[in-house]
């Protein structure tokens, strides 16, 4: 039930979301779609951070999201995708469709078997399936504090990229690859994306505030961050590559 609340409090946010938090590096879409194909699905859109990357990668890119509102963006960034309401458990697709099916910092809400199930039924016999995540570098202790005044519950490594450590149903893992890149980021900025993480949206109002006071006294103490208003952020992209069995 916590898990629902919090995979739902996205239905609350489209803008903020869009631009508030990272994208994707071109080399992680390179990795799942690395020759054109005729059609990718884009599973868990959001406001399509990573939709994006596909167009250039798939004659008809179909984006899916529950989220009214991050379709809404979605479809004002991306006009030549077909943006469907819709989710990993019930995709509104029709059966061995697409070529590739990626997932965006949205496979850990789902329902494994249930999402795995739909989408070996949307892909092609030997379609792929790529899982995407983005987290934070380990070795950047200011945002690591950050984390885990976001997700005390979360040990210091990201718990998200478990769901897909082990082979999925219905499909074969081919290969595992971890990206590293960074981003310049303002202080604003960074405080504002936090306002974007689950956590921080299902708070009340007082948590929220204290959350917030708890992540500025990071970047006031940490001689990486304390007294800039732009910073350097490392990012790490895990990507994981499977075909449909």
């Amino acid at each position: 039930m916590v898990d629902e609340v919090l995979a739902k409090s996205f239905e609350r946010i489209g803008a903020d979301y869009d631009r508030y938090r990272p994208g994707f590096p071109a080399e992680a879409a390179e990795h799942i779609v690395p020759v054109r194909v005729r059609t990718a699905l884009d599973l868990g859109a959001g406001t399509g951070k990573f939709t994006e990357l596909l167009t250039a990668r798939a004659d008809r890119v179909i984006a899916v999201e529950p989220s009214v509102a991050m379709l809404d963006v979605l479809r004002t960034k991306l006009p030549d995708a077909v943006a469907l309401e819709g989710s990993a458990e019930r995709i509104p697709v029709e059966d061995s469709s697409v070529d590739v099916v990626s997932v965006a910092q949205a496979f850990h809400w789902f329902d494994r078997e249930s999402a795995c199930a739909e989408i070996s039924r949307v892909l092609l016999p030997g379609g792929t399936l790529g899982l995407i995540w983005n987290h934070s570098d380990p070795d950047c202790a200011w945002d690591r504090a950050a984390h885990r005044i976001a997700h005390p519950a979360v040990a210091d490594l990201d718990a998200t990229t478990d769901s897909a450590a082990e082979e999925l149903p219905g499909f074969q893992l081919v290969r595992r690859e971890e990206l590293c890149w960074r981003e310049s980021i303002t202080r604003t900025d960074y405080l504002s994306r936090w306002w974007t993480v689950s956590s921080f949206i299902v708070a009340d109002d007082r948590t929220r505030s204290e959350m917030t006071a708890a992540v500025e006294r990071v970047l006031d103490e940490d001689p990486a961050t304390r007294g800039r208003a732009e910073f350097e952020l490392p990012q790490v992209t895990d990507v994981f590559l499977y075909r449909r069995a």
